[in-house]
């Protein structure tokens, strides 16, 4: 990443401006939280949690690739505190779909991080 198109925001307001915008973009049954990344000031961690029965809780790391474009990575998937496997196609397709939703967010938030 380069000077210019770096982050001119800190990681804390960064992670405020998220907390604020994202569960705007997620389906409003869900719920969502957004901490800074203690390893990269570039990072924030997601954790977005369905709503109803299935109790599901995705953790994501959200890498700012440059102030427009970010890197979006699944961490884990949880059921009731307990991993479960990834690779079913339910989980596949809300893995996609959150992953879209934090995509739309950053899109959201280009005016805070290009400032």
């Amino acid at each position: 990443m380069n000077k210019q198109d770096g982050l001119r925001i800190g990681q804390q307001q960064l992670a405020e401006a998220w907390q604020r915008t994202l569960p705007n973009t997620i389906h409003e049954t869900d719920s969502a939280i957004v901490k800074p990344d203690e390893a990269n000031e570039q990072t924030l961690r997601v954790t977005i949690q369905t709503a109803g029965h299935q109790m599901y809780s995705f953790d994501f790391s959200v890498r700012y690739v440059d102030s427009r474009e970010v890197r979006v990575e699944l961490i884990d998937v949880e059921r009731d505190g307990r991993s479960v496997d990834e690779r079913t196609d339910i989980i596949q397709q809300l893995i996609q779909d959150y992953t879209r939703h934090i995509h739309e967010c950053a899109q959201t938030l280009h005016a805070v991080t290009n400032a």
